[in-house]
């Protein structure tokens, strides 16, 4: 990394390599081999480089931001657990930037995808215990319970936790401010069918009609209005007006998945996969997996795990990390499902 920075300091004072060599007592071509990472300069050298350049000898071995960036956000992606150290640093580093910009967004966002990766494995630590209480104690464990739920986000059946009243009120204020953005208006509906706030929804979908998302929330909510009829009407309508976008198909099979047609489920989240091009999203792959347990096919959901790993390999040549392993341990999971009912 540091013959990378002396390279971007060269250039951006629009200087030779030779004048760089000449100013330090190296030859050009030790300079082009730290530029290239061929060698290093010697320790000794590092006071002159960085009066030269004007900047600390800390400074020389930094990482440029977009390294710094792609590396936070592969980390994030990668890392089931994030250590707390590496976690801390990586948050002084992104405060820094606030501090020069606190309006920086790519920061802004990348702390708060931080903060919801350390969540998630507090999360997955907090049901691991949770379950082991319910276990050891299953005659005597509400507070176990509780725990359980929240770390999984799931309905605990008090009406004062199961909303997402907090998160409308923002996301409507949001949207009154920006009333063009097409993304906050899907998240409000998402959030409104959610609640059952079905006529707050109706109102916020119909401001979508000109928006390919129209038809699929409106057979959302035709569903929950318990219209079945016209919900599947709706969702098949969308998946053949918009024929060369996989979501709408994707969108058609969960609606076959929440009507119960399982195998039509899988056969749409199918070809919402297989209609994509390189690099293709998977959704539609952990869908089928999802679905293949439900009906009590493990066999089905491993091969669609593998799958995913497959993809994984060969069109985002990724081999490991928690997005691989976090499949390694579905398809081991499987397996004990299918031997246990043999």
């Amino acid at each position: 990394m540091i013959g990378m920075n002396i390279k971007q300091l060269r250039q951006e004072k629009h200087i030779k390599q030779d004048t760089l060599a000449d100013a330090i007592g190296v030859s050009a071509q030790a300079v082009s081999k730290w530029e290239t990472g061929a060698s290093d300069p010697d320790i000794a050298l590092l006071p002159k480089l960085a009066t030269y350049f004007g900047v600390s000898i800390d400074e020389l071995f930094e990482v440029p931001r977009a390294e710094k960036m792609e590396r936070i956000q592969n980390m994030i992606w990668d890392e089931r657990r994030i250590h707390p150290e590496t976690f801390d640093r990586t948050v002084a580093y992104l405060e820094g930037i606030l501090k020069e910009d606190p309006k920086d967004a790519e920061a802004l966002t990348m702390l708060a995808e931080l903060y919801n990766h350390r969540a998630h494995s507090d999360h997955e630590n907090a049901s691991y215990y949770a379950e082991r209480a319910l276990e050891a104690d299953p005659a005597d464990a509400h507070n176990a319970w509780a725990a359980y739920l929240e770390a999984n986000n799931a309905p605990c059946g008090d009406n004062w936790l199961d909303n997402h009243f907090t998160a409308i009120r923002f996301i409507r204020a949001f949207v009154e401010k920006n009333p063009d953005n097409r993304f906050a208006k899907i998240i409000l509906a998402e959030n409104l069918l959610a609640d059952h706030r079905l006529d707050e929804a109706e109102a916020v979908i119909g401001s979508m009609k000109k928006d390919d998302a129209y038809l699929e929330y409106s057979a959302k909510l035709a569903f929950l209005r318990g219209d079945r009829e016209e919900a599947l009407r709706l969702w098949k309508k969308a998946a053949a007006d918009y024929p060369d976008k996989w979501a709408a198909t994707d969108c058609l099979g969960e609606g076959y998945r929440l009507l119960g047609m399982y195998e039509e489920a899988l056969d749409a989240f199918e070809k919402s996969f297989t209609m994509q091009t390189a690099p293709r999203y998977t959704d539609g792959l952990f869908a089928r997996a999802q679905v293949h347990e439900l009906i009590g096919d493990y066999e089905g959901a491993i091969e669609d795990r593998r799958r995913i790993i497959e993809c994984l390999k060969t069109e985002y040549n990724v081999t490991d990390g928690e997005s691989v392993d976090e499949n390694l341990r579905e398809i081991e999971r499987l397996k004990a499902l299918a031997a246990k009912r043999k």
